[in-house]
């Protein structure tokens, strides 16, 4: 359940001493380690951050591409050619 990779003990100051505590029971009934869970709440809160970059604004997706020179009008031009001229 829990990494277990090259580990360190630190010492995290101003941790709320009833948060703490709680975390530390429910880790126990999980069969984890305060720092497991202090791991994967890390790595949550991480992932939140790339995970906002690496998702594109509607307006990003939105952006018109360019096409180069002469082809201004090709999505109307694909138009006429799909359905017909213009009415």
């Amino acid at each position: 359940m829990c990494y277990n990779g090259d580990n360190m003990d630190i010492t995290i100051r101003e941790v709320d001493e009833e948060l703490y505590r709680q975390a530390k029971a429910r880790a126990a009934l999980m069969g984890a380690t305060v720092g497991c869970v202090v791991n994967m709440a890390l790595e949550r809160w991480l992932g939140e951050d790339s995970e906002k970059k690496s998702r594109r604004s509607i307006a990003e997706l939105l952006k018109p591409i360019p096409f180069g020179k002469g082809n201004e009008h090709l999505s109307e031009r694909i138009d006429e050619i799909l359905y017909g001229g213009k009415e």
